[in-house]
């Protein structure tokens, strides 16, 4: 198994292509070997695209050889989540409510993709319609940890992040209403990017919480996640990767007061090292204070379990039968949420937008975890931390629903792993998507710790 910190990277990839020193078709079929061979134990897939694939990287090579240059995409195997439209097939959304569903168009991000000659090898694995962090619930079967397979790869775009991992593509594409881009790359050793709130255009998206989704890509490098966005947001030069500026008099706050009043150990020591790889790389780092921090399950939920009701109103009175149970009874929790407490979690969203903009003022932006605690036994309904047995939902969106609220951007970057090499992410914050690519493109390299180890 490819170690995280050793996994190519797509524009690298798409670099050598263009040069004639690859070719689109071996690219592919190297990812699609690594399918056949890897993904019956993984589960990252639920369609697999071999035949279109190879038919799409043979146009792309053609048209290279033929002078039409797509840009750093072109010929790049992709896996996207299997909760965007791809033109004539399935969006499942890993349901059986959605099985008899095909798609007549693309969504606009894979129509973005597709134009900029991207290869898509097949639609991931995900947790049932996007609601949960584990991709155990899903009507396709759980997804399984390229490291440990006993473990889950986090979600809900843990097919996404599994596939990356395993080999199977050079990125992918997801959905993050609460961290489901953040949470599956922390926990494989991604880089995964949470842009701004509408940067990206969500049409084609099956919604979990429409006022909460966000799209964006789980990939190798920081540099990646730029060259993908500025696709996916159709920002020429907005995502250019060429020149990481200098660390040294970086200002970044660090919210400890709750962000890290609740940490497993192994996230902690390497959540302290990554601090200390920083100030000695000449980065300011200060701490700030979110004062109602302490607030955000509660808004999140009573937004995001209430507009996910309203989705899936008239399936749950027809089908609820086909939706796994506890997302079930997750989505009927939404329809007795009162309109009052709505209208409260918006006033604390507000308050919490304000505040982490407050944070933000003066500094490049904010350092902290992206994930409270390695990545999650499958089956598990609680993990240990602190001493105490946490809820796994609770305990892996307590990181990263917060900037889902306020719609800032947010970035994940690996910073080291557990003493058994398990992957642990540190996570950025900044006021656009644009500043916080900047940001991490300049700390990638003082970010990734020492493979094997949290110090």
């Amino acid at each position: 198994m490819t170690p995280p910190a050793e996994l190519p990277s797509l524009v690298d990839l798409g670099r050598a292509i263009r040069a004639g020193e690859t070719t689109s078709e071996a690219a592919t079929e190297r990812c699609l070997a690594v399918i056949r061979d890897r993904d019956p134990s993984i589960n990252a897939f639920i369609t697999v695209l071999a035949d279109a694939a190879l038919d799409a990287a043979r146009t792309a090579d053609r048209e290279l050889r033929s002078g039409r240059d797509r840009g750093r995409l072109h010929g790049v195997p992709f896996s996207i989540k299997d909760i965007f439209d791809v033109t004539g097939l399935p969006t499942t959304a890993a349901s059986h409510v959605r099985r008899e569903h095909v798609a007549g168009r693309d969504a606009t991000v894979v129509a973005r993709l597709r134009n900029a000659g991207a290869v898509f090898v097949g639609k991931t694995n995900l947790h049932e319609f996007a609601l949960g962090t584990t991709n155990e619930e899903s009507a396709y079967g759980p997804v399984h940890h390229p490291l440990d397979s006993s473990r889950s790869p986090g979600g809900s775009s843990g097919g996404s992040a599994a596939s990356v991992l395993a080999g199977m593509a050079y990125a992918s594409v997801g959905t993050d209403t609460g961290g489901s881009i953040r949470i599956p790359s922390a926990a494989c050793g991604l880089v995964g990017l949470k842009p701004r709130y509408r940067d990206v255009p969500t049409q084609g998206v099956v919604p979990l919480s429409a006022s909460l989704d966000h799209v964006g890509p789980l990939c190798a490098t920081v540099a990646d996640a730029a060259a993908i966005f500025a696709v996916i947001a159709d920002a020429p030069g907005g995502g250019d990767p060429a020149e990481a500026g200098a660390a040294r008099g970086l200002r970044l706050g660090v919210p400890r007061r709750y962000f890290l009043d609740l940490l497993d150990d192994d996230v902690a020591r390497a959540f302290d090292a990554t601090c200390a790889r920083l100030s000695a790389a000449g980065v300011v780092l200060e701490d700030v204070v979110i004062p109602h921090a302490g607030e955000t399950p509660a808004a999140y939920l009573h937004i995001a379990l209430t507009e996910a009701a309203a989705f899936h109103a008239r399936t749950l009175e027809t089908r609820p039968d086909d939706y796994t149970p506890t997302v079930r009874v997750r989505l009927e929790a939404g329809r007795y949420v009162l309109a009052e407490d709505y209208l409260r979690a918006q006033r604390c969203r507000h308050v919490l937008r304000t505040e982490v903009s407050a944070a933000l003022e003066g500094r490049d932006g904010l350092l902290l975890p992206s994930l409270a605690v390695p990545a999650t036994p499958l089956g598990a309904a609680t993990v240990r931390v602190s001493g105490a047995d946490e809820p796994v939902r609770n305990v892996t969106l307590r990181l990263t629903q917060l900037f889902n609220l306020t719609g800032h951007a947010a970035i994940t970057v690996p910073c080291g792993a557990t003493g058994g090499g398990l992957p642990i992410g540190a996570q950025l914050v900044g006021a656009s998507t644009a500043s916080a690519l900047r940001i991490a493109l300049s700390l990638e390299p003082h970010l990734r710790g020492p493979r094997g180890s949290s110090r």
